[in-house]
């Protein structure tokens, strides 16, 4: 079976790794897949090495980025060619100018033949994941409409399946928004590698060292692109609600934001601005998961919008504490709520705070700060649930199933292998002649 698999581009992020690690693990005698990308724009990091590092060879489609322009149509033409060239029995698009652009041209490829003459145009299937969405708190109302009817006409005349991370994800992409039919969805959750989180105690003193954080400060993170959705703002407002509202017994407070993007320079003034000194730092983009997620006691999240966040797994899966706003598919990481409290939520594997409440934020973490035993517990239950859902592993196994369902391919398997059964040389072989 032959897969192309487009993203727009291999910036840093979840879905880079995702794209990569299913391009390398779909090869062999049973699938052959190919990698198609675009350009990583001026501010964000590539992630480049990470495909080299796993033998992934993108094919670059130097026009496709992420914002709309008029080189889409280029990109549009360049990608229909290559599709025309790979023959694919699968079209799988990520994220949304992939997604977009990768569609179209599908639907394209798919039609334009003459087969289609007498009813038979080729046979190509077409998914498209969901890895978050801009549905909200990306753009203004015109744009943002705009693009969610580019995504309910793609659903109905462009795609055969449409994955997301998360049954809350589906909820607010189908109940919501109203994209697709409830028939055309599938839930498959993420997959990471766990290996890299199975050492982190070893490596727990090599970032506090660098930061020069004390064995009894506490030290909360962020992970993530320093993007307007993201809203890190709301991290450095409850930093310095930390150090004005401190009490005389709690554990001294250290905060580090791990990432870059286009709001550094502003989020640093920002920063210099409140006050907040060395108690807040910016390190940059960081290739090593193993060493700073071993350093943190906290992950936090602040986001205004959210599929389900690699950071958040990530962290659970090192066995840390993680407090965040409960947007897109972060309450189903952090499970059940059993304890309201003053402005939080303690949750099975997590603390969830409203979006944009700073208070609460600030609440959370004291809370978190102050309680060992709860982020010990905390950590406990993350990594239990992380092993159990979000395994590499699992990940691969599921998007191989839909691929062999949504091009038919198991039931053809399963009825060769009941004519096999029942075929006269199967009988006879059995020793059952009648």
């Amino acid at each position: 079976m032959k897969i192309v698999r487009i993203i727009a581009r291999l910036n840093v992020g979840g879905p880079a790794r995702h794209v990569v690690w299913l391009t390398r693990e779909l090869q062999g005698e049973e699938f052959r897949s190919v990698l198609l990308t675009g350009t990583v724009p001026p501010g964000e990091e590539d992630m480049g090495y990470f495909a080299e590092e796993n033998g992934v060879e993108p094919v670059f489609i130097e026009e496709m980025s992420r914002e709309l322009s008029l080189r889409d149509a280029v990109s549009l033409w360049k990608i229909y060619r290559q599709i025309r060239r790979e023959k694919p029995d699968i079209i799988h698009t990520h994220t949304a100018k992939a997604g977009t652009v990768g569609r179209m041209a599908g639907f394209i490829y798919r039609w334009l033949t003459p087969g289609t003459l007498v009813g038979r145009p080729r046979p190509l299937r077409l998914i498209h994941t969901y890895h978050g969405h801009v549905f909200h708190s990306y753009y203004g109302p015109l744009k943002t409409n705009f693009f969610l009817f580019i995504e309910k006409t793609l659903a109905r005349l462009a795609t055969d399946k449409i994955v997301v991370i998360s049954r809350r994800q589906f909820e607010e992409i189908h109940d919501r928004f109203g994209v697709g039919r409830a028939d055309q969805f599938a839930v498959i959750p993420l997959g990471i590698d766990l290996d890299p989180f199975d050492r982190t105690e070893e490596s727990r003193k090599i970032l506090r060292r660098e930061i020069g954080a004390a064995d009894e400060e506490v030290v909360v993170g962020l992970i993530g692109r320093l993007t307007e959705v993201k809203n890190i703002g709301l991290l450095l407002k409850t930093a310095g609600i930390c150090r004005d509202q401190k009490k005389i017994d709690s554990p001294r407070l250290r905060f580090v934001i791990i990432g870059d993007g286009h709001l550094r320079k502003e989020l640093e003034d920002r920063a210099g601005a409140l006050k907040l000194g060395e108690s807040v730092q910016f390190l940059g983009n960081r290739n090593d998961p193993e060493v700073f997620y071993a350093g943190l006691d906290i992950v936090a999240l602040t986001s205004r919008n959210e599929g389900t966040p690699l950071s958040l797994i990530e962290a659970m899966a090192g066995k840390k504490a993680v407090i965040s706003t409960t947007v897109g598919g972060v309450p189903d990481l952090l499970g059940p709520v059993e304890a309201e409290k003053n402005g939080f939520s303690v949750c099975q594997r997590g603390l969830g705070v409203a979006s944009d409440d700073a208070e609460g934020l600030y609440r959370g973490i004291i809370r978190l700060a102050e309680d060992r035993q709860l982020r010990q517990s905390l950590g406990e239950s993350g990594r239990e649930f992380v092993v159990r859902n979000y395994s590499r592993d699992r990940l691969v196994k599921d998007i191989k199933n839909l691929y062999l369902n949504v091009t038919g391919t198991d039931q053809k398997e399963k009825e060769l292998a009941e004519n096999e059964r029942f075929s006269p040389r199967a009988r006879s072989a059995s020793g059952n002649g009648e």
